[in-house]
This record gives structure tokens, C-alpha cells and sequence, in this order.
């Protein structure tokens, strides 16, 4: 891991925000695409988009006490609509009805709560009836889209200070799929350099053909390979989609703190997406399920911060919870009391010194009987905040143990 890259790791959880026109309509972020709206007809919504409850400084507070280190906002999707100033089209949120540079309020917002800036920047655009045709048949129209992704690229580069992280999307779309390297399309090569010179230290993802400091394996939590060091993030939603739908439920709570916890014992980070609706809140629902991960995380956080996978997935089934490490502690995430109140752990080759409940401190019993380490004395119930972790302080850095 690179000494830029150290923050990333460290800060382990992010929100995501996906809001921009299409929001309005309540059917998901690729709304203008599936019912192939005109584009005088989508163009007549930047003159409703005028979200008089927008406050970017709310949604920082928010990610902050949730327990979240960064953001990740679209500054622009698919379809072509800014939520930042730029010189190269009218079609932004300061040239229509909102008359605001919405990513200039976030950026702020975010600097202000202390939490590190990232923006989200789609490579196509279907403003361009080029990306439509293809590069092949339409080689002029195509190059056009191509011009204009990289000017308003450059102008989030230039215009908004120090940014953090660039969240490309979609250079692998089915319309380039037929290339060997659609980084090629998008300027890989050239765009780099100078997106590295103007933002030193930023972090770029994999979605433009630029050497992707992170990977992003998406509403999926993918079992890392034992010994890869490379730094993942999962983008996941909420609910059902990306961009707001009124249709849309938050899952439960317990699918949320699994996934913080499915995190944690492979090393990933979590990007957790948000839709706000059109006037710029924040579902209740949504709201309130960030609530339960605040409240698990005040208790917990040591145990999801900055932890590692250290078993393969051949070898990491642990009886008493799934396990992640940091350092020389190993954390349990423990769904139930073990029968018999007796749990044992087969998989560590270091000497467990102590074993604590981090909600509540309560010690229990812990020793080694061979290739064994059992842990007694549970109390007669689990804490409220569930599952409960305990934390196995060790003789040293956590060490595998496997069949030999």
C-alpha cells in the first residue's frame, strides 16, 4: 500500500449520494435511458430541479456521526445534467432553474465536518448522440463526447481544490465492450498524468481506464484471495436502487451491520449510497438506518476500522462468528452464545492473553488446549447492540493456523 493511499484503508467507510434530474421522476438514475426520453423532454426538468431543502452541510453532519470518514457525490451521471458549474454546456444545475453550484456547496460541506472529498464522474454522457451510434459508426460524434468528458473533468479537477477521490463510471459500457482497452475511448493514457499532476495524493477507481488505486466490486462483498493486498471498496445502496424511488425500502438491520461486518473481516472499505429525493432529503428510512449503524459503530468501531482478512475462504469458518484482525487483536462478531457456553476458535496460532465484550467489558474465560482456543463464562445474554464483538487480545500479530 502506498503512504497516500494509507488514509483510504484507515478510513474504511464512505457515503455515496446519487441525486441529480432524475431524481424527479423516482424511477432510478437510468430513467432517461430505459424509457428513452427526448432529450427537449428531460431537458425541461432542469427547470423544476430547484431543491429549495438542500443542505450538503446536514449531509456531512450526518455521514459523520454515522460514523462514515468520506463522501462520494455525483457530480454528473449518464445523463449528461451538472451539478457543477462548467463553461461547456448549459445543462447545469447553475444555468437552470436551482441557479447553484451544487458540488461547490458539497465540497465546502464536506472540508467543514472534516471528512476527505470525493466526486462522482460519469465517462459517457447521453447528451451525445455519438455515444449512441458508437465510435465506429459515428467517429466525429463520438470524439465529441470524448472532448467534452475530458473539458468538465479538467474543470473538477481545477475549480474545487484539494478532491480526494475521483469516482470514474462506466468505461465499460456495452457500447465499447468490443474494444480490448476502452481506457483507449477515454484518454487513459493522457488523462492521468494530469489528473495526478493537478490533484496530488488523489485516489482514482477502476471505471476509466486510469491505474486504479482501489477496486469496486459492486452491491456485492466479494471474498478477498489470501495474501492480495489490493484496497477494495463495495459500493452498496441502501435499497433498491441508486437514485431515488419512492418505492424503494432500506433493507433491514441486520443486512446493514452484516455488511459492515462482511467488510471488515475481508480489509474492504464500504461505500454506502444514499438517494435523496428531488428537493435534496434524505429518506426517513434511510436516515434512520444509518442511526443503527451509528449506534453499533459507538460501540464496535475498533473492530470494523482499518481491519484485515487474515484466514483464505477455505479456511475461515469460525463456529463462534466471523473473525477480522488488526494488529494483535482478532474480533469475533457473535450472533448468539455458543451451545453449552463453550465456543472454540481452531484457526489462530497465537496466544489468546484476554477475550473482552467491547460493549459491555465484561472478561471471559479463555484458554488453549492444543490446537484449540475455548472461551466460557458468557454472560446470559448477548448486549443490545447485536451482533456482539469480542475482542481476543493476542501475544502478537495475529498468525493463521491451519491444518499443519
Amino acid at each position: 500500500m502506498k503512504d497516500y493511499q494509507k488514509w483510504f484503508r484507515e478510513a474504511s467507510f464512505g457515503m455515496f449520494i446519487h441525486w441529480g434530474l432524475y431524481s424527479i421522476l423516482g424511477e432510478g438514475e437510468w430513467i432517461r435511458y430505459h424509457k428513452e426520453i427526448p432529450a427537449e423532454e428531460y431537458h425541461k426538468l432542469a427547470w423544476e430541479f430547484n431543491p429549495q431543502h438542500y443542505d450538503p452541510k446536514a449531509w456531512a453532519r450526518l455521514a459523520r456521526e454515522s460514523g462514515m470518514k468520506y463522501m462520494v457525490m455525483t457530480t454528473k451521471h449518464h445523463d449528461g445534467f451538472c451539478l457543477f458549474d462548467s463553461k461547456y454546456t448549459d445543462f447545469t444545475s447553475v444555468k437552470t432553474a436551482a441557479h447553484r453550484d451544487l458540488v461547490a456547496e458539497y465540497v465546502e460541506a464536506c472540508r467543514g465536518e472534516g471528512l476527505k472529498v470525493g466526486l462522482y464522474f460519469s465517462c459517457k454522457d447521453w447528451e451525445f448522440p455519438g455515444y449512441f451510434r458508437g465510435p465506429e459508426a459515428d467517429p466525429e460524434g463520438f470524439d465529441a463526447m470524448i472532448q467534452h468528458y475530458k473539458n468538465q473533468l479538467l474543470e473538477l479537477m481545477t475549480n474545487y481544490g484539494k478532491i480526494d477521490i475521483i469516482w470514474f463510471d462506466c468505461d465499460d459500457d456495452p457500447n465499447f465492450r468490443g474494444y480490448d482497452d476502452p481506457g483507449k475511448l477515454f484518454l487513459a493514457d493522457e488523462l492521468e498524468p494530469i489528473v495526478r499532476k493537478l490533484q496530488p495524493g488523489i485516489l482514482i477507481n477502476p471505471r476509466s481506464g486510469m491505474h486504479a488505486d482501489f477496486q469496486t466490486p459492486e452491491q456485492n462483498i466479494p471474498t478477498v484471495r489470501n495474501g492480495d493486498d489490493t484496497l477494495y471498496e463495495c459500493c452498496m445502496t441502501m435499497g433498491g436502487g441508486w437514485g431515488y424511488s419512492p418505492d424503494s425500502h432500506c433493507v433491514s438491520d441486520g443486512e446493514l451491520i452484516g455488511r459492515l461486518i462482511s467488510c471488515a473481516a475481508n480489509g474492504y472499505n464500504l461505500l454506502l449510497n444514499v438517494s435523496p429525493d428531488p428537493d435534496g432529503v434524505i429518506p426517513a428510512d434511510q436516515v434512520r438506518g444509518l442511526g443503527v449503524i451509528r449506534d453499533w459503530l459507538a460501540v464496535n468501531g475498533e473492530a470494523f476500522y482499518n481491519t484485515q482478512r487474515l484466514l483464505p475462504a477455505w479456511w475461515e469458518f469460525t463456529p463462534v462468528g466471523t473473525m477480522a484482525t488488526k494488529g494483535d487483536c482478532a474480533y469475533l462478531f457473535v450472533r448468539q452464545i455458543p451451545k453449552d457456553g463453550v465456543g472454540i476458535i481452531r484457526n489462530i496460532a497465537n496466544q489468546v492473553l484476554s477475550a473482552t465484550i467491547l460493549e459491555t467489558g465484561e472478561e471471559l474465560q479463555v484458554r488453549r488446549e492444543g490446537r484449540r482456543i475455548f472461551i466460557t463464562g458468557w454472560p446470559e445474554q448477548l448486549p443490545a447492540q447485536r451482533p456482539a464483538v469480542v475482542r481476543l487480545r493476542l501475544d502478537s500479530p495475529a498468525r493463521a493456523q491451519f491444518y499443519y
